[in-house]
């Protein structure tokens, strides 16, 4: 059976990792590098490194960033940001990311997708689109030069799928910084469309919401950035709590909490007395990476 994986996203603007809320907001977290080292002993299954301000610059793909970021990392590594043309793709990988994802350069050139399918394998591309909206008013793609493009997101998929992308990264605008949870109902129709593994991302604020989500067919991943920066151990903590819902999961660390209880925030539950003494006397023999 294929195994769900959790994605920690970590947005960086000028060089500076941050917390985002609405493509709007950014409040700042710090390294990137440092982000994605928490994240990698924090058991993430892949990090997305998204370079907001590339693009804006057109400067192309920060490799120092990306070589920073992959240097920490023992898990794959998705690059988006500032990527036009196959050159770039090139040097991304050669500074150590194994995906790239892309998103306004697949909007401008729509050949873009295919040429760099056809030289690096459709593994390699991940279409991202950032979608604005909801089923009562519509969804439209946004973007972050001019808040929206017209286009219908549900062609707009179903194109970058024929071109050759091997899955589809979904955000939802609305939900971003939210911690209402995944936009189910925007999802469900885009799983409808397209035949492609979908990766879910925007609202995650409990680990109700990645069950939820994951539950939808088509769904292989769910990717959150601020979720999983401001809790220590909220990757394993979360994988617990899936565990328990029966998802189906990569375990890569002996830290195993699908035996804990949780609050109603999803937290950890305290654990009675009489257990925390007979952990004190259980063995774990020490982690090889």
């Amino acid at each position: 059976m294929l195994k769900s994986r959790l994605i920690g996203g970590i947005v960086v603007r000028e060089g500076r990792a941050v917390q985002s809320i609405g493509f709007q907001r950014y409040l700042p977290i710090g390294d990137p590098a440092i982000t994605a080292e928490f994240l990698n002993r924090w058991g993430i299954d892949e990090i997305l490194l998204m370079d907001i301000s590339a693009t804006t610059r057109g400067s192309g793909p920060d490799l120092d960033l990306v070589r920073a970021v992959a240097r920490r990392s023992f898990v794959p590594v998705t690059v988006a940001g500032g990527i036009r043309t196959v050159d770039d793709v090139r040097a991304v990988i050669g500074a150590g990311c194994d995906k790239i994802a892309l998103n306004t350069a697949g909007l401008a050139d729509p050949t873009l997708i295919r040429r760099v399918a056809d030289r690096f394998g459709v593994q390699c591309v991940v279409a991202s689109i950032d979608i604005a909206g909801s089923a009562r008013e519509g969804y439209w793609v946004y973007s972050r030069n001019t808040d929206t493009t017209g286009l219908d997101p549900f062609a707009v998929a179903t194109r970058f799928v024929v071109e050759g992308a091997g899955e589809l990264l979904v955000t939802s605008v609305e939900r971003d910084g939210s911690k209402r949870g995944y936009d189910t109902e925007l999802l469900q129709r885009m799983a409808e469309k397209v035949a492609v593994p979908l990766i879910a991302m925007g609202g995650a604020g409990h680990p109700a919401h990645f069950s939820e989500v994951l539950a939808i067919p088509g769904v292989t991943a769910a990717a959150a950035a601020n979720f999983f920066q401001f809790t220590e151990h909220s990757v394993l903590i979360t994988k617990g709590f899936l565990k328990r819902q029966g998802i189906p999961l990569r375990d890569d660390t002996y830290a195993d909490y699908s035996g804990c209880s949780f609050d109603t925030d999803g937290r950890l539950a305290k654990k009675l007395d009489r257990d925390l003494t007979r952990l004190i006397y259980e063995f774990y023999p020490d982690e090889v990476i």
